[in-house]
């Protein structure tokens, strides 16, 4: 029996440009492209609508940005890989994107030759980032191993410790991250203590400014 082609969500604001990669995208007939939009409030729109199951997002849109995007799906908890397409080569733009758990980032001057082989590892339950970001990608990997001889605790961090110290980063108070998470506040300042035992940080403020000075380097 043949499986149905994987269904993709197109996200630019520029027609031209959708529709280029309307037809990259149809040269595979692993992928079908069951909807379009031009801004990111349209995309979470079609997100449920369309219920695609990978989203190519442009970083630069009107009224959210592509990482917007990906961080309100992330916050609904909508499980569905985004890929980010971008003309950008600035590391804290990739450093973002890979906090956030984006599958695949790809700079726009390669999406001809690399969407593709983005969107069949992104299938595949892979990430995937154009090679002409490697040498950021092997930066952000030396200061996670740095980090982890200063921090040795962070590898004791259970994932629900992970998930609060994420958010943390983003200078969420503890009431916002419960909300964010659905549990109580008395439960994320229990994970907040344990966090500070394990990485040898005394009180709150210590733990906002290691999560904040350090936010690129411990979320992988």
């Amino acid at each position: 029996m043949n499986t149905p082609p994987t269904r993709v969500l197109i996200v630019d604001d520029h027609p031209v440009f959708r529709a280029g990669l309307r037809q990259v995208i149809a040269a595979d007939p692993r992928f079908t492209v069951v909807g379009e939009a031009g801004d990111g409030e349209e995309a979470l729109q079609c997100i449920r609508s369309c219920r695609p199951e990978i989203a190519v997002l442009d970083l630069d849109l009107p009224r959210r940005d592509g990482l917007g995007v990906a961080r309100e799906l992330q916050r609904t908890g909508v499980q569905i890989p985004v890929v980010i397409l971008t003309m950008h080569r600035r590391e804290s733009f990739f450093n973002e994107a890979v906090d956030l758990g984006v599958s695949g980032f790809v700079l726009k001057e390669n999406a001809v030759t690399d969407l593709l082989e983005c969107l069949r590892a992104t299938s595949r339950g892979e990430t995937w980032y154009s090679p002409a970001l490697s040498g950021l990608l092997v930066r952000r990997r030396n200061r996670h191993a740095a980090l982890m001889q200063e921090r040795p605790g962070l590898a004791d961090l259970t994932a629900s410790e992970r998930r609060v110290l994420r958010l943390v980063a983003e200078n969420l108070t503890s009431r916002a991250i419960a909300a964010r998470l659905g549990v109580s506040p008395l439960t994320i300042e229990t994970h907040r203590k344990n966090i500070c035992r394990k990485l040898s940080l005394e009180g709150s403020h210590p733990l906002l400014q290691f999560a904040l000075r350090h936010r690129s380097d411990f979320m992988d």
